[in-house]
């Protein structure tokens, strides 16, 4: 499993969980204290200054009580996410959808040769690719109101 976390300007901190590790709160939480640590040395004025917010669905793990508190102890705020709206998170719609055509066809003898795509792919994005998912966010959350909340198909 592949969990990415970005901003306008780029891949924040990306990890490629084991195919055997199931993802929980607790695995959450960790990967948010890691994400901190790569905000604090990536964009420290996020962290100093301005603040994180957060977006994420509203899957189990991301609502937990253990998520909840590593998100309080972080001081990050969480975005709100309308429910049963997972097709709205720009990784769904922008990221994910790009980095499915680059794998397209693709076979990787490890994992190693894995995160050496994935590191390609991230790099090969100019800091417009990554603006441009994020401010395409509000007219994604438009369709979901006009949809009543169903699926976008595109």
């Amino acid at each position: 499993m592949l969990c990415v976390w970005w901003n306008f300007k780029g891949i924040l901190h990306y990890e490629l969980l084991p195919s055997n590790q199931t993802i929980t709160s607790a695995v959450y939480s960790a990967q948010l204290e890691r994400l901190a640590q790569a905000l604090r040395e990536k964009e420290p004025a996020l962290i100093n200054r301005k603040g994180v917010i957060l977006h994420h669905d509203n899957a189990r793990l991301h609502t937990a009580r253990i998520t909840a508190e590593k998100l309080r102890q972080l001081e990050w705020e969480v975005l709100p996410q309308p429910a049963y709206s997972p097709d709205i998170a720009p990784s769904d719609y922008h990221l994910f959808r790009s980095l499915q055509n680059f794998l397209l066809g693709k076979k990787f003898n490890n994992e190693e040769c894995l995160k050496n795509a994935l590191t390609e792919f991230f790099a090969s994005k100019s800091q417009e690719f990554y603006n441009r998912g994020i401010k395409m966010l509000p007219e994604h959350w438009a369709q979901v109101v006009e949809n009543n909340g169903n699926y976008i198909v595109d």
